[in-house]
């Protein structure tokens, strides 16, 4: 079975996360709630997340401020970042979101439908992107098996064309090697 995508939601306010994790639930995503750009910034060294719920407005290192750190890391670099403000619908506010690389900028009170199936297209990408990854690996895989069996016929028939008594004992020999995988 898959690993379960993960949404990591970033805000100051532990009522904000309650009701974030709340709007999220039944959704085939695990909610990770932490309560800084700090926080969040350790918790995407240890886990992959689908999607990142940031609140704009935070004390200390703020949600552009974290969102920089963010795209500035490889590892994290692709994780759609969606912000979150209570702060009034200022547009250069929400500029300064995307300028940072935020998908998208939503003010509170926000529709939590609308969030929702924001959330939900991005876990249903993270999730194709996952299976696409385990379906290259297992192709990866069988094209080196594919490798080692050809590699094991062509050592047969060299086997064969050098002749000799025991050539044909020596290629079988090869052969019943790549027959078990050996």
């Amino acid at each position: 079975m898959a690993e379960r995508a993960k949404a990591l939601l970033v805000d100051d306010r532990r009522d904000n996360l309650l009701a974030l994790e709340a709007i999220l639930q039944g959704l085939p995503v695990q909610c990770v709630a932490v309560e800084s750009g700090e926080a969040a910034l350790k918790q995407l060294l240890v886990d992959d997340f689908a999607v990142i719920l940031l609140d704009a407005q935070m004390p200390n290192m703020d949600g552009f401020e974290t969102a920089g750190h963010i795209k500035r890391r490889e590892r994290t670099r692709h994780v759609p970042i969606l912000f979150l403000t209570a702060a009034d619908r200022d547009a250069q506010l929400a500029l300064r979101g995307y300028a940072v690389g935020a998908v998208d900028y939503l003010t509170k009170p926000f529709d939590p439908w609308v969030l929702r199936a924001k959330v939900s297209v991005f876990v249903e990408l993270w999730t194709k992107n996952q299976q696409l990854k385990a379906q290259s690996e297992a192709n990866r895989e069988r094209d080196a098996q594919w490798q080692r069996l050809t590699d094991l016929v062509d050592e047969a028939t060299r086997t064969l064309r050098a002749g000799g008594s025991s050539a044909a004992a020596e290629a079988l020999e090869i052969l019943e090697k790549a027959r078990w995988g050996v």
